[in-house]
């Protein structure tokens, strides 16, 4: 296409000279450039859907898979209208192999007699064939209606290569046929029926507009209609496709009715799902459909969620006022809630903690909404807010309350997501200040001389005199010593600020280098191994539980990638003749002392008090030297959840769960020689 095509201009014009004076020649004037000569002749009118097969883009925003599918919205939406207003009960989709949809309602059906405003012509045929016509610029015809702007039938008509649309009023069928936005065949009577009413609409979208390859996907037109069912209690949907468009998600007829609407389509959209409560916050307010009603559906699980909203039924993907008001009504609920069980590290929560994984459907009906955009995308009312504050509000201070234990699991939650929130901007902030800094190791780390992370140790030892006896026995090109002061804090029991305050916990991400959590960086990572070296006690044992437990909670990839390693210390060091041993415990001594020192004379028996007191020879033979040492990896069950679960209960806040196991388990508790 030319580009004067485009805007009219139609063939190029060449200029015409200006005809000599006939008292005296003169030179002819310069010929006046294409672009001199646009005039009124260049301005092209547009009538009737003419603009529409021209833009599409601004009336289904565009020609992609979901404009495609968009007709059907706009087609159903005015079947949804009838039935939120009373008049249809019952909704028909079916999906053809030819490619046609056909939606189809027992409404009123759309008006037939002539438009008093335009003589000679159908109000059926004006509905169809001019932007800006329709029943919904006033309140007369619809209270509510999800078409506000007169403009979606007939936007499906002009980007619809083929359309049939019959009415059944007053016992009569009347059809008429379009073709492009263009009538083909007038509106005619084509006879009596019994039993029957309402407006039917079979289209076949335009390939000139879309592609020959477009079609409609069986599976989505099928999830659109159940989705509708699910939005208004009061009405049947009922699907069916040919035979050959089905499969084992999609069945070649269906019929969905659901009394109980959002809270049916929660509980069957988050089955499988872990929840944070087990109960799901639902109810509706108002008659179903009219002005100002709300109906709401909210659960909380451990996978990520998702709002979905809608206005009149009309999906809303970019959300809104209305989404503004579910999220003000959700945060200040929990706060008031934290206020009253005088929990104070609720003041730092936002919107964004409490609905982090919070799955939510809203659905709101508003006279006359506001949208942004003809795909209504997001609603723009500033009205909705206030609805769904007044419906919700305090019907989620009486779900919080009626159910404090579930009230207080939510709270807890929403809480270790503020501090987490918190801790993230604070390692952001540290980021940015020391971002054209060198690299700081903490003062405690003894790093190895190379570079490169591949065959790097770093040892994690207690105490500074084990830490001593650690640097004198390793091997300074690859391995690394951290000695920490201490035990460490149990951060599956810890607040985000007592993490941060810990210098212990500071050093060991600082040496690390690769992030916690979802920061979590692999290739940032400064060792191939992380090995545990504690002393071969009791004490030594909960240190190594603390460390695990950081590690789990707050690095769960690097142990899931293999770097996480236990040192096995011998607890004692046996000697007799020229034959020196190590038992790692008090039964190893035994089975040593049974089958390796037999002889006559006395066996030297050397139970070390820690790693500390260890030379460091006999440190690098036993512990550190990869000839002769022995570690074990630290793994994750293939049952993460089932871990999480043991981990909460015996390192978590909760002593009674620990007081729990200890009772489940005191008969498998031997005497400890103490």
């Amino acid at each position: 296409m030319q580009a004067d095509d485009l805007f009219g201009g139609g063939a190029e014009r060449q200029p015409q000279e200006p005809k000599p004076a006939k008292e005296k020649p003169v030179a002819k004037a310069p010929a006046p450039s294409t672009s001199e000569s646009y005039g009124a002749s260049d301005i092209e009118v547009l009538e009737g859907l003419e603009p529409v097969r021209r833009r599409p883009g601004m009336y289904i925003g565009g020609t992609d898979s979901n404009a495609y599918h968009h007709l059907f919205a706009e087609v159903i939406d005015n079947s949804m209208d009838e039935a939120i207003a009373g008049h249809a009960t019952r909704i028909e989709v079916h999906l053809g192999a030819d490619g046609y949809l056909t939606i189809t309602d027992n409404g009123r059906g759309i008006p037939v007699e002539k438009h008093p405003k335009f003589p000679g012509r159908s109000t059926l045929e004006i509905v169809h064939t001019i932007l800006h016509a329709g029943g919904k610029f006033d309140s007369k015809a619809y209270e509510t209606s999800g078409g506000l702007h007169g403009v979606g039938v007939s936007v499906v008509n002009a980007l619809s290569d083929d359309m049939i649309v019959e009415v059944a009023r007053d016992q009569q069928l009347h059809r008429i046929i379009f073709s492009r936005g263009k009538v083909v065949q007038d509106v005619e009577n084509v006879g009596r029926v019994q039993n029957r009413r309402g407006t039917s609409t079979r289209f076949h979208p335009d390939p000139e507009i879309f592609g020959a390859t477009a079609h409609f996907s069986p599976g989505r037109i099928y999830r659109m209609t159940r989705a509708k069912a699910y939005l208004f209690g009061g009405v049947e949907l009922r699907w069916s496709c040919d035979e050959s468009l089905a499969s084992d998600d999609v069945p070649a007829k269906a019929v969905f009715h659901y009394p109980d609407g959002l809270k049916d389509f929660m509980t069957a959209r988050i089955e499988g799902e872990t929840r944070i409560v087990d109960d799901i916050f639902a109810g509706k307010t108002g008659r179903p459909g009219s002005h100002g009603s709300v109906e709401w559906a909210v659960a909380w699980t451990i996978e990520d969620g998702s709002v979905s909203s809608y206005c009149n039924t009309v999906p809303t993907p970019d959300g809104g006022t209305h989404e503004a008001g579910l999220r003000l009504v959700l945060l200040r609920g929990l706060k008031n809630y934290a206020e009253l069980t005088k929990n104070k590290a609720a003041a730092t929560l936002t919107a964004e903690d409490v609905l982090g994984h919070c799955n939510a459907m809203l659905s709101v009906f508003v006279r006359e909404p506001e949208f942004v955009g003809q795909t209504k995308d997001k609603l723009a009312s500033q009205e909705a807010t206030r609805i769904v504050e007044n419906a919700l509000r305090d019907a989620f201070d009486h779900w919080l309350g009626s159910s404090p234990q579930q009230a207080g699991k939510l709270l807890d939650w929403a809480v270790e997501r503020a501090e987490e929130r918190l801790r993230r901007r604070k390692e952001k902030e540290i980021d940015r200040a020391s971002a054209t800094r060198k690299l700081r190791l903490p003062g405690k780390l003894a790093d190895c001389t190379q570079n490169a992370a591949q065959g790097a140790e770093l040892f994690i030892v207690e105490g500074d005199s084990a830490g001593g006896s650690a640097k004198q026995a390793r091997n300074r090109a690859n391995q690394a010593v951290l000695p920490l002061r201490g035990k460490i804090l149990n951060v599956a029991g810890a607040s985000r600020e007592k993490m941060a305050a810990s210098q212990l916990i500071s050093d060991l991400i600082q040496a690390l280098g690769c992030g916690t959590r979802d920061r979590y960086t692999e290739d940032d990572l400064r060792y191939d191994k992380i090995i545990v070296m504690t002393d071969a006690d009791v004490d030594g044992a909960h240190i190594a539980s603390l460390l695990i437990t950081f590690f789990f909670q707050e690095m769960p990839r690097l142990i899931e990638n293999g770097h996480l390693y236990l040192a096995l210390p011998p607890l004692y060091r046996i000697s007799q003749g020229g034959k020196t041993l190590y038992a790692r415990d008090d039964a190893h001594k035994n089975e040593l002392m049974a089958t390796e020192f037999t002889g006559k004379s006395k066996a030297d028996i050397t139970r070390f008090k820690g790693l500390g007191e260890m030379p460091y020879a006999h440190l690098r033979e036993t512990t550190m030297s990869p000839k002769t040492r022995t570690l074990l990896q630290v793994k994750v069950l293939d049952d993460h959840q089932a871990t999480k679960t043991t981990v909460d209960r015996l390192m978590g806040t909760k002593p009674e769960a620990r007081f729990e196991f200890i009772q489940e388990n005191a008969e498998f508790v031997m005497d400890l020689d103490v």
